[in-house]
């Protein structure tokens, strides 16, 4: 597995390995991995990429693994217009946009893709505060942009991103979840489920639940995790 230098881009492949070599670093072998957006599809990625580091998964949204060449097809309007920000964050302005107003643009995202999650101004807070990372905002429109082949990637990528490119299954045990009322684009359930060959299974949140699943419905992320562990 090749060692991710500090100056890689924030493509797919990138954060995957970031993930891995954070086990590394914290000297865990293998592990039941999670997670939601971005953290969903790193926890994919290393699951399909390098699944002897783990030992069973929870995916929200269910199979995250893109590609370039996919992300080149066009969708419907209405599909596309759920993407926006996508398209602002392509351009300088959109950079500078987030850069000033990223607390802002994060509530305005929460507000969209949680649509029934009522969270108030200190749950927020102690999320925006991340946000002040002073590489938070490079990593953010490099991830966008690389997908639109915007952004050139890094070399030492190559190989991984080709392999993810033909939407590799999943064979380690499997939970995906979703939530009832996510307002943010997300796949059928029905339409990923083959890429799950080992143990698998999908359930729904309901009581309106939406994209944030961990932090909207934790008693049913903890109960997936737990689960998936004893397997």
């Amino acid at each position: 597995m090749p060692v991710r230098p500090a100056s890689w881009p924030a493509e797919q492949a990138a954060l995957a390995l970031d993930a891995v070599a954070l086990m590394d670093a914290l000297g865990i072998g293998r592990a039941v991995v999670t997670g939601f957006d971005l953290g969903a599809r790193s926890a994919d990625i290393v699951a399909a990429m390098w699944p002897e580091r783990v030992s069973g998964l929870v995916s929200v949204s269910g199979y995250l693994i893109g590609s370039q060449a996919g992300a080149k097809v066009p969708l419907p309007p209405e599909a596309e217009l759920q993407w926006w920000y996508q398209y602002y964050f392509a351009t300088e302005k959109g950079r500078a946009g987030y850069d000033k107003y990223r607390s802002e643009f994060a509530k305005l995202i929460w507000r969209l893709a949680s649509p029934r999650w009522d969270f108030d101004d200190a749950t927020f807070d102690r999320s925006a505060a991340s946000f002040e990372n002073p590489d938070h905002v490079a990593i953010v429109i490099d991830n966008y942009r690389w997908r639109l082949a915007l952004s050139p990637g890094e070399p030492g990528c190559g190989e991984i991103e080709a392999r993810l490119a033909e939407a590799p299954t999943i064979a380690v045990p499997t939970i995906t979840l979703e939530g009832d009322s996510n307002g943010a684009p997300h796949a059928e359930p029905s339409t990923y489920a083959t890429k799950f060959s080992g143990p698998y299974e999908h359930r729904t949140a309901d009581g309106g639940i939406g994209h944030n699943l961990p932090q909207e419905a934790p008693s049913v992320f903890v109960e997936a995790v737990e689960e998936v562990a004893a397997l």
